[in-house]
């Protein structure tokens, strides 16, 4: 049993502090965001110098003790509290007991050039948290090395994103508040072709790998879950390419539309130089 002095008060600063981060303004200011749950805080502590502060109910802190463990090894201050508190700082309907804050981990896009990324997503105008989350996570499936979002889209500490990148945020590096045509511009330089992603485009898919041209290192730019790209971004890209529909669907979703051109990719970069794991950094 857990003595109710052992767990932190509804009325600290600490917890005060933490419920703040669900608005973006806060999250700016102190460059601080939530990691729910248990993959979440797993990924937030393994990543060195993310995991500042724990939360945890005392039946999570139990169930997940391996979690809460690497917390503490990690420097993260643990705080036990009642599920009332968890739950108010937590911004999801079923909270799992665990809410991290966490450091902010975007990287300058200048760093992404360097490294010379083969595989790139580019969230353009991309305003649905879960959205960008998804895609996100779509693009650490697919090995790509990096990940911007340009000033146009959402915020990617947003809890919607953080939870739907189910911990590939702290996987691979992204960029945030790019201009797009910087970001399109940064990537030719670096050597990047630039394929836009839109249902209007003149190619499709299967015709740009029949063409044999997608093993080359490829940025691939996605944009409006609505109205897609605009046609001044459609104008940066080397080509605009939609995904052919086989069948009688209206249209993909934007997540579903970017794990299938990014895998594509991938498929084409392994091919045209050898196994290219996905799992390789």
């Amino acid at each position: 049993m857990v003595d109710a002095a052992e767990l932190i008060s509804p009325k600290s600063p600490r917890v005060s502090a933490a419920r703040r981060l669900a608005k973006r303004n806060f999250r700016g200011k102190e460059r601080l965001f939530l990691a729910e749950g248990p993959q979440a805080v797993r990924e937030a502590a393994a990543h060195a110098r993310t995991l500042v502060e724990l939360f945890a109910t005392v039946d999570a802190a139990e169930r997940y003790a391996d979690i809460v463990g690497e917390a503490r090894a990690a420097g993260a201050r643990v705080h036990l509290a009642d599920e009332d508190v968890v739950a108010d700082i937590s911004t999801t309907v079923t909270p799992q007991g665990l809410v991290g804050v966490c450091r902010f981990v975007d990287t300058p896009f200048e760093e992404i050039l360097a490294a010379r990324p083969k595989l790139v997503a580019v969230l353009a105008h991309v305003r649905d948290p879960g959205n960008a989350g998804t895609v996100l996570r779509c693009a650490d499936a697919a090995g790509a090395e990096a990940v911007v979002l340009t000033d146009a889209s959402v915020d990617l500490y947003n809890p919607k994103s953080v939870r739907a990148s189910v911990g590939s945020l702290f996987h691979l590096p992204v960029a945030v508040g790019v201009p797009v045509e910087k970001a399109v511009q940064g990537l030719k330089d670096a050597g990047v072709r630039i394929l836009a992603a839109d249902g209007a485009g003149e190619d499709d898919l299967d015709t740009e790998l029949d063409k044999g041209t997608m093993g080359t290192p490829t940025a691939w730019v996605f944009g409006n879950e609505a109205w897609g790209l605009p046609e001044e971004t459609r104008a940066l890209a080397d080509a605009v390419v939609r995904v052919p529909i086989h069948g009688r669907a209206e249209s993909l979703n934007l997540a579903t539309a970017a794990a299938v051109c990014l895998y594509a990719s991938a498929r084409a970069q392994r091919a045209a130089g050898g196994c290219r794991s996905v799992t390789s950094s």
